[in-house]
């Protein structure tokens, strides 16, 4: 079991240009922010499926994504939402279809949380 004790330091020990060079570098909140919901969204192993099909299909319809995953056309339509919400996705229409694919964001995001190499989840 662990000690709450071990999660810190006994004594005040900072070393200060150290850390400020640390802080310095840190990114802005509101990316920071960004960033989280984007992770966050990926954390949904419903979200995660789409985005890697996503990742191996390039565009894909509602319907044929509904397909791929073995989900319901309309929940695979709540999940794109929040992937687009996310910035994540792009949508477009096509006539009737409604087409999603991955944003370069996504693209890096799912390559990253998926552990893959970016070269090979381009397809080159």
């Amino acid at each position: 079991m662990t000690n709450e004790r071990d999660d810190s330091c006994d004594l005040l020990c900072l070393d200060l240009p150290h850390a400020e060079r640390i802080r310095a570098s840190l990114r802005p909140l509101p990316e920071v922010e960004t960033a989280a919901a984007g992770a966050r969204a990926l954390g949904d192993p419903t979200r995660l499926t789409i985005a890697t099909a996503l990742l191996s299909g390039d565009e894909l319809c509602v319907c044929d994504m509904a397909w791929v995953v073995g989900q319901a056309q309309n929940l695979v339509s709540h999940h794109l939402r929040q992937l687009k919400i996310a910035g994540l996705v792009s949508a477009r229409r096509d006539g009737r279809m409604a087409m999603y694919a991955l944003t370069d964001r996504g693209r890096t995001l799912v390559t990253a949380v998926l552990g893959l190499d970016s070269v090979a989840a381009k397809g080159e």
